[in-house]
């Protein structure tokens, strides 16, 4: 089954007569104007590049060189003068604490990570205090 091409936007269509007239004007190979080239860059930021290529019967590179180094409408071709770069949340620090505690019943090593103070004194309160 054949599919059929997808219609061509009158926009398009319109340049496409520009082209045809010009090359039908200008027997042999010219180069085509600039004025020629910009609408064609136009055209393709408007309906894509290789529909535009194809359409316009223009070189692909040459037209994807062109759309490449001109800005877009609104854009300024200027980069822009200030960028904030924001960094990422730190991530959270994890407290990394060894406890060796020696007494009468023996010795005793504790390593342990993500402690708070109160955690920590906690601990060595019931290790320290005498059994009943």
């Amino acid at each position: 089954m054949a599919t059929a091409a997808p219609a061509v936007p009158t926009a398009l269509a319109k340049l496409c007569r520009r082209f045809e007239r010009w090359r039908n004007s200008h027997p042999g190979r010219l180069p085509i104007p600039e004025p020629l080239w910009a609408s064609a860059v136009e055209a393709a930021r408007a309906h894509g590049l290789f529909r535009t290529a194809q359409v316009l019967r223009l070189d692909y590179g040459k037209l994807k060189r062109l759309l490449a180094a001109t800005p877009a409408a609104g854009r300024s071709a200027s980069p822009p003068a200030f960028v904030e770069l924001l960094a990422p949340p730190p991530a959270p620090v994890l407290a990394e604490c060894v406890i060796e505690l020696e007494g009468p019943r023996g010795k005793i090593r504790v390593q342990w990570k993500g402690t708070t103070a109160p955690d920590l004194a906690a601990l060595s309160r019931a290790l320290w205090e005498p059994v009943p």
